[in-house]
């Protein structure tokens, strides 16, 4: 294939990714009835399991193993493991407890966060577009702080893990299957112990759930891998510079769905607050493009 038809291969696929995690929202906001710890330790299972079938197609095997015997690449692999379930576990707690508006904040807030990193643990220089960025950042939360009555705490755990996990990322090399499928192999014990230690509640999955709902928690797994291997395919044909703007789209239509399909309260001081950080992102992706159009100059 010529590069044109490979790169518009990759934007196809990395639309469609970012539109489906998107759409997880709505996902899981069919199971609202269940505890969020309960779905994650389904959701970590099936997903271990469709990414072992995976790694058995592809005899990625011993690639993953060697993970077991490199104690270093072991430790950041289950650091990113640990960062990865904090960042499901206070989503998925978002989105059936009604707070899919905070999650689109987190999200928003977590591009602007990765510069912080940058600066803070890689030390990096500010350029002015980034510096105001941040304190357009730091404006929201303030903002917001005031809108709610307490800080919005669950995005940012949402924003702080999902930056820390991109960090974690960059550490492991490995590709994006075998990642997932080491953290989610690594993860697989403790989520079997959490979905059937909770299995005696009446109100549990395996208990209470309609053919329906079991048979959306049982693909779960599914619903998690699909828009991993769509992003891989598109990181693989697609700049950066494309691709990165591209992240916005989830927080966008969780935004969308969390005001407009559920009803979320949504004040003319939260509009200001999610208006602050929006200015922040446009301005970092403005000077992100600018930088590496200069760059190709």
């Amino acid at each position: 294939m010529s590069p044109h038809p490979q790169q518009r291969a990759g934007i196809i696929s990395g639309l469609v990714a970012y539109v489906l995690w998107g759409l997880l929202t709505i996902y899981w906001k069919q199971l609202h009835d269940f505890r969020a710890l309960e779905l994650i330790g389904w959701r970590v299972t099936s997903a271990a399991l469709v990414m072992a079938a995976i790694v058995t197609i592809r005899r990625q095997w011993p690639r993953i193993l060697s993970v077991w015997r490199d104690r270093a690449l072991l430790t950041r692999v289950s650091l990113a493991a640990v960062l990865l379930t904090v960042n499901w576990t206070s989503y998925v707690w978002a989105v059936v407890q009604g707070r899919v508006l905070e999650t689109a904040l987190g999200y928003f807030i977590a591009p602007i966060g990765t510069v912080a990193i940058g600066v803070v643990v890689l030390k990096e220089k500010l350029h002015p577009a980034q510096i105001a960025s941040l304190v357009l950042a730091i404006a929201s939360v303030v903002v917001l702080t005031v809108s709610y009555g307490d800080a919005p705490w669950l995005a940012l755990i949402i924003a702080v893990s999902w930056m820390a996990y991109g960090h974690i990322k960059k550490q492991v090399p490995l590709s994006p299957v075998e990642s997932m499928a080491s953290e989610s192999l690594l993860l697989l014990p403790f989520a079997v112990l959490l979905a059937t230690s909770l299995q005696s509640d009446p109100s549990s999955v395996t208990r209470s759930a309609t053919h329906w709902e079991l048979a959306l928690v049982l693909l779960s797994g599914v619903a998690t891998i699909t828009p991993l291997l769509l992003f891989a395919h598109a990181a693989q044909r697609v700049p950066l510079t494309v691709i990165g703007p591209m992240q916005y789209i989830v927080p966008s239509m969780n935004f969308l769905i969390g005001w407009l399909m559920y009803d979320e309260s949504l004040p003319a001081s939260r509009v200001v607050g999610f208006a602050l950080v929006w200015l922040g992102l446009v301005l970092l992706t403005a000077d992100s493009l600018g930088r590496a159009r200069r760059r190709r100059a």
